[in-house]
C-alpha cells in the first residue's frame, strides 16, 4: 500500500508559529525533504525532532522527485518542506505532489503560517478577494509589462520580493500605478518586523532597512473618474506630444513621466492618449 505525502507548511520567521499537527506528522514520517536542510534543521532541533532530511529544492527537483516518489509507492511516509510558509507557493513541490496524485499517492496537506495572509490581513485592505502575484520578473523591460498587466486590477494584490531589488520594484511601482497606497512588510513575524503603509512616495521614504524578505500588498485599482472627460484627455495627449517632440523621449518614458504627474497608471495614460487621437482624426 502507497504511504503518504505530507505538504507541511513551517513558520516564517517566529518558531512559535507552528502546529502541533505539524509537529506530529515531522516526527512520525519516514523522511523530510526540504528546500533547505540547514534552515530546516533549526526547526526541527527546537522542537526535537529527529527525523531524517534530504534536500528538494529548485536545482534539483527533478533527479530527487523520482527516488521520493519510490519511497512513497513502497509505504513510507514523506513530508514536504520549505524554508519557510507554505510548499509550493514560490517555492517547489508542484511536479511532486501532482506526480504523486497521478500515482494514487494520498496527499495531506497540513497548513500552517503563511506570508501572504499575514501581510493580508496586517493591510487593513479589503480581504474578500484577493490576487497573489509571486515575484516580479528581474528584468527591468519584462517587470514594466508585469506590472502593466496589474495596472485595472480590482483586487488587492499580494506580492513576495528579495532585499536587493525592492527599491528598483518601488519605483518601478510608481512609474507604473502613480504613487498607489501599498502596505509593504519586511521580516514579518520575526523579531525585526517591519510594517509600512501609505502611498508608494510615503513607503520609499519610511523604509528603515532594505534587508529581509519583503511581502508587499497593493490597493485595488479605482477606476479614474478623470479618463472620461474629453478635456483631461486633450491635455494629456498635449502635453505628450510636448514630451516627444520637443523634449525628445521615447514613448514610453513619456507615459511613465504622464502617469508620475498625474498619478494615473501607464494603461489609463495611454487609453487617454489614443482616444484624444482618435478624437482629432
Amino acid at each position: 500500500m502507497p504511504g503518504t505525502l505530507y505538504v507541511v507548511a513551517t513558520p516564517i520567521g517566529n518558531l512559535e508559529d507552528f502546529t502541533l499537527r505539524a509537529i506530529r506528522v515531522l516526527q512520525e514520517v519516514h523522511l523530510i525533504a526540504a528546500e533547505d536542510t540547514r534552515r530546516t534543521a533549526i526547526l526541527l532541533r527546537h522542537y526535537s525532532i529527529s527525523t531524517p532530511t534530504t534536500s528538494f529544492h529548485a536545482h534539483n527537483e527533478q533527479q530527487k522527485q523520482a527516488p521520493l516518489l519510490a519511497k512513497l509507492e513502497q509505504g513510507q511516509l514523506l513530508a514536504l518542506v520549505s524554508d519557510a510558509g507554505t510548499p509550493t507557493l514560490s517555492d517547489p513541490g508542484t511536479r511532486l505532489i501532482a506526480a504523486a496524485h497521478t500515482r494514487g499517492i494520498r496527499v495531506e496537506a497540513v497548513p500552517g503560517a503563511s506570508a501572504i495572509l499575514t501581510a493580508l490581513v496586517s493591510s487593513g485592505m479589503t480581504t474578500d478577494q484577493f490576487l497573489f502575484a509571486g515575484f516580479p520578473p528581474s528584468r527591468a523591460k519584462d517587470r514594466t509589462a508585469w506590472l502593466e498587466r496589474l495596472t485595472d486590477e480590482p483586487r488587492p494584490i499580494v506580492m513576495f520580493e528579495s532585499p536587493h531589488r525592492i527599491l528598483k520594484l518601488l519605483g518601478h511601482m510608481k512609474d507604473v500605478f502613480g504613487d498607489r497606497d501599498i502596505s509593504l512588510g519586511r521580516e514579518l513575524t520575526k523579531k525585526h518586523e517591519e510594517l509600512v503603509k501609505g502611498p508608494i512616495s510615503f513607503v520609499i521614504n519610511k523604509l528603515k532597512s532594505i534587508k529581509g524578505e519583503f511581502t508587499l500588498v497593493i490597493s485595488p485599482s479605482i477606476p479614474d473618474r478623470r479618463k472620461n472627460s474629453s478635456v483631461d484627455k486633450m491635455l494629456i495627449y498635449k502635453e505628450f506630444c510636448h514630451l516627444t517632440d520637443q523634449k525628445d523621449l521615447m514613448r514610453r518614458e513619456a507615459v511613465l513621466r504622464l502617469s508620475r504627474r498625474h498619478g494615473m497608471s501607464s494603461k489609463t495614460v495611454y487609453k487617454a492618449i489614443e482616444e484624444a487621437k482618435k478624437a482629432i482624426d
